[in-house]
């Protein structure tokens, strides 16, 4: 039988999925700037991930030492194979590479946090100590955007999130969502561009070549929630507008995404959704 954290994790990425209209990311109308995957392709993708998130729970159950950081390279290594699955199951599409980071970090903190009766985001601050010293500064090969963004922009990327536990989410998008009212579609769009407000997309800057889109992200995203979010008829157009623009430019909105996820996640364990 499957665990309920597992349960809650594949929920969580079909949940963000299928939400739509999203900005740069793909849901059941559009795959958006990306013609490699549709609706489908991530459906299959989340399948595939169910027993890396059963062996996340088990990790998190089963680890006795002081030291989380072991925790997380047990961790680390599963998803290496994780990634595998996920490419084998969307045939080389890289639909959550950062899901796999992110919501695995999540999945096995909570599994640790629940058996050990310890605080979620404290225990992901501590998995993910030293993170970025580890892979941008010491062990960088610039092979990922994350680690190229670190050398030109000196900023840490979804790894700097990990290590101070999330502040994004603990601070902003999980009680932005708690406090949401309106049907889940609403409230997870407005999620997501709460997000889009204060996020640095790796992603976006990656699709852009240059930092001075998270500006622009910000305003947009500002913009959105100031007309009344998906609930107005103001909104929704900020949003279709915004839609058309990622288009036009080829922007993605991963780092959002993968950031959606882990809150919807949490908002599940948490009995919020």
């Amino acid at each position: 039988m499957t665990n309920s954290i597992t349960q809650n994790a594949l929920r969580s990425l079909l949940y963000e999925v299928v939400t739509e209209p999203k900005p740069g990311l793909v849901d059941p109308g559009s795959p958006g700037p990306h013609p490699d995957m549709d609706i489908y392709t991530f459906i299959d993708s989340s399948i595939s991930l169910e027993s890396y998130f059963a062996t996340a729970v088990k990790i998190g159950q089963t680890f006795h030492s002081t030291d989380l950081t072991q925790m997380f390279q047990q961790l680390r290594q599963r998803g290496i194979t994780a990634e595998k699955e996920m490419f084998t199951a969307t045939h080389g599409a890289n639909t959550h590479k950062g899901a796999i980071f992110a919501l695995g970090i999540f999945v096995c903190a909570e599994s640790y946090s629940m058996t050990n009766k310890t605080e979620l985001f404290l225990t992901i601050t501590k998995m993910c100590k030293g993170l970025v010293q580890h892979d941008l500064v010491q062990n960088n090969e610039l092979q990922t955007a994350g680690e190229q963004e670190f050398v030109k922009y000196k900023i840490g990327g979804a790894r700097a999130q990990a290590e101070q536990g999330y502040p994004i989410v603990r601070e902003v998008a999980l009680p932005f969502l708690k406090s949401s009212t309106g049907t889940v579609q609403t409230r997870l769009l407005d999620t997501l561009m709460k997000i889009a407000t204060i996020v640095v997309d790796s992603n976006l800057i990656k699709r852009a070549g240059n930092y001075d889109v998270v500006k622009w992200l910000h305003q947009e995203a500002t913009k959105y929630l100031d007309l009344g979010g998906y609930a107005a008829a103001a909104g929704k157009k900020q949003l279709q507008k915004l839609s058309k623009e990622c288009l036009v430019h080829n922007y993605s909105l991963g780092g959002c995404a993968d950031l959606l996820i882990v809150t919807i996640f949490v908002a599940f364990e948490r009995g919020y959704i």
